[in-house]
């Protein structure tokens, strides 16, 4: 399946639009992720394990718009976009949500 930030995909033409689809994922972090990002924070330099969770969180989005989309009947999905947003009283909660237009092309 074809995920793509743009509207059109190059060499193909757009036959069905079959509406819009979402992925959304909402990912906790504990307190080991809290810690060695403090560490990080306190000395400099990146937060690995809240890099990882990001990267896991965003495909997981991805990957559960791209199934949304197979459900109805796509083979692409056009116009993605990525949002992210911090939760939860103490901001423990990193939610990550792909969005897009599935469409048939040919």
């Amino acid at each position: 399946m074809i995920i793509t930030t743009t509207s059109t995909i190059e060499g193909k033409s757009i036959t069905e639009y079959r509406g819009i689809v979402f992925g959304e994922v909402v990912a906790g972090v504990n307190f080991v992720k809290d810690f060695a990002a403090g560490l990080s924070n306190l000395f400099g330099g990146r937060s690995g394990s809240y890099e990882d969770e990001l990267i896991h969180a965003r495909e997981d989005a991805l990957m559960e718009m791209e199934n949304r989309a197979r459900q109805l009947g796509a083979n692409a999905v056009v116009g993605v976009k990525l949002d992210y947003e911090v939760l939860g009283a103490n901001n423990g909660m990193l939610m990550v949500t792909a969005s897009g237009t599935a469409v048939v092309y040919m």
